[in-house]
């Protein structure tokens, strides 16, 4: 009778296996087709019992896969070392093999993998005291079957994999519901998905195009590619497996309407054979490539024809030259973007001075300290018999986010001939919460910066900016030095002469009541403080002497505000954040606060 019990129980748990596992493969199919546009496919499936403890803790999932995605986990060999290669069913977990053979204590053959991001692994290339390999990180490495790894598919296999779309069936379309109210189906129609349908399946008309984290190992047959996507315009290759500028090279020249082509995340080597000359191509994104300047110079060749060059988290911190002190060639590039890359030298970016057609230099998140401008370097030379000042049409000059602490800093960007367009916010000496200038004082020290920090300077900005940065200098000159105002203010004395104002301090000329009077300053007080209850705005005319102290008693008896310890803002044209008034000592003349000003009257949280 127990032996009838337990096959009994037996098959029912066969039948209830066999018919779950018939309803997820049919979820499965489903669930494929719907996908039209975006798939992340992945490679071969993970074949159970084949993994060490020493594999990744979180493990790709399988998910079912063309027959060609498969190929390599059937052989179960084939790779090479330097090859990339990505988790089975996961292509964003891409890594580079570094050892190919047996692991002590483990039969058969394995796959030491160096998995991208310096993490995601359990160990540093050894196991069980011996090392296999040198990995990137401390736990970035682990070891593999070599089916449970993808080598990956070939471009053309990508493109139609994400962009083919086929015709529902009517299984298909019965799932297509939704539940009334009333808990009814209701069929749902997707309001112009023929019209989707048919044009992407007219790989001729597709002009851009992205394949982002899906395996692309290689660009696979030219005349295939090309017959596929002729008109392609744009390609976007983030986060794939492509290493061999070959293979970048050959689709380049299998495309040649391709002008713009993103290859960021992908681990490109540093070094190749040879080159055509790649004319079509006008804007390349190599971030976090792991790119060298030394391969830049070499790209110099093919790529000649650039417009915009991004070079994003690569640690180019040193730029070497060939030959001479300079960068030479790239004499299209308008735009070289060189954001998160460690740099700590301005000298470093001196190297730059002659690309003869940039405008624009992105150096946003580095560890700049110090900008000069390079006026004394040579004016003529391999560059030809005319002469041509340093960065002559640098236009926009981002430097957001870096460790500038410095005045000399600031003035010398009045120097660049071209400049308009200027980025110094996240910087100490952009922080007036950390002894840094406000953003008026700033826009009065830039005479020619049209934008400052994403905000546009309007001509109202710059005049009132200008006018208060000279009362603020006046109020707090201590020395009547010409020579030593002109280093501390370069722009003082124009500034000073093109608005009229007189040398005189304001406070010296209030000695009478009609003095006085006329040197007040018209100010506008808005309370805001959640306690402060509703209070209509209030105006204002106080003496320019009047300290933050000061107006901080006058603001308690003007509202009537008791047992409130207040804090006071100051609003400025163009600063998305008012400016905070932290010391008390200090008066509103030397603060550059003038008629017209509005102060914000809050109260500590």
């Amino acid at each position: 009778r127990v032996c009838k019990y337990a096959i009994l129980w037996e098959c029912m748990q066969i039948f209830i296996f066999v018919i779950s596992n018939s309803g997820r493969r049919r979820d499965d199919e489903i669930a494929n087709k719907r996908v039209l546009i975006k798939r992340v496919v992945g490679g071969s499936t993970l074949v159970s019992g084949t993994s060490l403890s020493a594999l990744p803790p979180s493990d790709p999932v399988p998910v079912p896969l063309p027959p060609h995605h498969t190929h390599m986990a059937a052989a179960g060999a084939g790779f090479r070392l330097g090859q990339r290669v990505h988790a089975a069913g996961d292509p964003r977990r891409s890594g580079t093999v570094r050892y190919l053979g047996p692991v002590d204590g483990h039969g058969g053959d394995w796959v030491g993998v160096d998995w991208d991001g310096g993490a995601g692994g359990r160990h540093d290339g050894s196991l069980a005291g011996r090392r296999y390999f040198a990995a990137a990180g401390e736990r970035s490495a682990s070891f593999a079957r070599p089916s449970a790894l993808s080598a990956g598919i070939a471009l053309p296999d990508a493109l139609r994999l994400r962009y083919r779309v086929d015709d529902f069936t009517k299984e298909e379309q019965d799932e297509m519901y939704v539940f009334s109210t009333s808990q009814k189906r209701v069929s749902v129609e997707l309001v112009g998905t023929n019209k989707v349908r048919d044009k992407l399946k007219n790989f001729d008309e597709l002009s851009c195009a992205s394949v982002s984290f899906m395996g692309v190992s290689s660009a696979g047959s030219p005349e295939e590619l090309q017959g596929l996507v002729p008109n392609l315009r744009q390609l976007d290759l983030t986060g794939n497996l492509i290493s061999q500028w070959q293979d970048i090279f050959s689709l380049c020249q299998a495309l040649p309407s391709l002008e713009v082509l993103d290859l960021t995340n992908n681990t490109m080597e540093n070094d190749f054979v040879e080159s055509p000359l790649l004319k079509n191509i006008r804007v390349l994104v190599l971030n976090n490539c792991g790119v060298t300047w030394e391969l830049i110079e070499k790209l110099k060749v093919p790529f000649a024809c650039l417009t915009d060059l991004h070079l994003i988290w690569n640690k180019l911190n040193i730029i070497t030259t060939p030959a001479g002190n300079f960068v030479q060639g790239f004499d299209t590039l308008r735009l070289l973007n060189l954001e998160d890359n460690h740099i700590v030298s301005w000298d470093e970016m001196v190297k730059l001075s002659y690309l003869r057609s940039l405008e624009q230099l992105h150096l946003n998140k580095n560890k700049i300290k110090h900008v000069r401008y390079p006026s004394n370097l040579p004016s003529s030379g391999s560059l030809g018999d005319v002469a041509v000042p340093a960065f002559e049409k640098l236009q926009v000059l981002l430097l957001g986010s870096n460790e500038i602490e410095d005045f000399p800093s600031v003035d010398s960007l009045n120097l660049f001939p071209s400049l308009m367009d200027v980025r110094i916010s996240d910087n100490p000496i952009a922080d007036p919460a950390k002894g840094g200038a406000p953003r008026f004082v700033l826009v009065a020290r830039l005479g020619n910066v049209k934008i400052l920090n994403g905000s546009e300077v309007s001509a109202r900005e710059r005049r009132e900016a200008e006018i208060r940065y000279i009362r603020l200098v006046m109020g707090k000159a201590e020395s009547s030095d010409p020579e030593l105002l002109k280093q501390l203010h370069p722009r003082f004395a124009e500034l000073k002469a093109f608005h009229g104002i007189e040398d005189e301090k304001p406070t010296s000329r209030m000695s009478g009541p009609q003095k006085m009077a006329s040197g007040l300053i018209s100010i506008t007080l808005k309370c805001v403080g959640p306690s402060m209850g509703e209070k209509q705005p209030l105006t204002k005319k106080l003496p320019p002497a009047t300290t933050v102290g000061k107006l901080k008693s006058l603001c308690e008896s003007f509202f009537k505000l008791k047992d409130i310890k207040l804090r006071l803002f100051l609003e400025e044209e163009g600063c998305p954040l008012p400016q905070l008034l932290e010391e008390e000592t200090a008066s509103l003349v030397e603060l550059g606060i003038g008629t017209g000003a509005t102060i914000i009257v809050d109260e500590e949280s």
